[in-house]
């Protein structure tokens, strides 16, 4: 599906400059969505659009047509640009969520259920990792920024400090990035006057593999994954989340200012966990390790 929609310029304050927007082609198979790019001319006020496509005789076309407002006459006038550019880069967006589709099928295949039939195990004949995963953050690291697979919403990484605190890409046969003293922010809920996944306030299943090279002695606790989740109507804003209790080398589950839980999972430095945080309905959530 292909749409036009607007996109504000802001301030640092996250206030309008200007009441001009510029018109941006987005698109989106209703699990992904991208911003393709713009549309309209710089400085035109867009109001009304509309897109045209027509194929025929081994030739495409795509066409934006929309209204822009005139500031001296008060009279809105018609444009009309067809967009080859853009509809070259559709192209190469659906490639890539197609490749991604089948890179990450094979984290769970079958033959993987029949090796562990544990109940903690997933992956069976009838069940698709792909179905309805929005984003997907593996090995793409660029300087401080952690890119999402799905070309949706970019990962931020914070607190790097050269020689101290890093954030690399991970090598050998596992992708992803190996944090020591960073960490990254995921701002799924916070993209401004058009939310990509605006569903992540009220539902939402995060899933991660993670793995601790050693650990630090004393009774630490260490952070490892954490949602800000909006409750009560947006009056309050809830930690959740999951982080290892170096005392008692086990889990620790953080829930806003409820009293922590220690999990009966134990942490076991150099192995490897799966670690799930659910929200459902806005107010309910969950923490698994390993299925429990």
């Amino acid at each position: 599906m292909l749409v036009t929609l607007p996109v504000y310029d802001k301030t640092a304050e996250n206030e309008m400059v200007n009441p001009k927007c510029e018109l941006h082609l987005w698109l989106t198979d209703n699990t992904h969505i991208v911003d393709i790019g713009p549309v309209s001319r710089e400085g035109e006020n867009v109001a009304a659009s509309s897109l045209l496509y027509k194929s025929g005789n081994n030739e495409e076309k795509l066409i934006s047509l929309y209204e822009k407002g005139n500031e001296e006459t008060q009279s809105p006038g018609m444009v009309s640009i067809r967009l080859t550019e853009q509809l070259e880069r559709v192209r190469k967006v659906l490639k890539t969520w197609q490749e991604v589709d089948e890179r990450v099928s094979k984290l769970c295949t079958p033959s993987s259920a029949k090796e562990d039939v544990s109940p903690e195990n997933a992956c069976g004949a009838d069940f698709n990792i792909t179905a309805g995963l929005v984003g997907f953050l593996s090995g793409n690291l660029s300087e401080n920024t952690w890119k999402d697979e799905y070309l949706g919403v970019n990962a931020t990484v914070k607190g790097i400090v050269e020689n101290k605190r890093t954030a690399t890409a991970a090598t050998g046969p596992s992708d992803g990035v190996t944090f020591q003293g960073a960490w990254a922010e995921w701002p799924v809920g916070a993209q401004g006057e058009n939310q990509l996944y605006h569903f992540a306030n009220y539902n939402f299943t995060l899933v991660a593999t993670v793995s601790l090279d050693g650990v630090p002695e004393g009774d630490t606790h260490i952070p490892l994954m954490g949602v800000n989740v909006t409750m009560n109507e947006g009056t309050n804003t809830v930690l959740v989340g999951l982080s290892y209790n170096n005392n008692e080398k086990k889990w620790q589950l953080l829930c806003g200012d409820e009293n922590n839980k220690v999990l009966s999972s134990p942490l076991e430095p150099d192995t490897t966990d799966h670690v799930v945080i659910l929200l459902r309905n806005g107010n309910q959530t969950s923490a698994y390790v390993d299925g429990q």
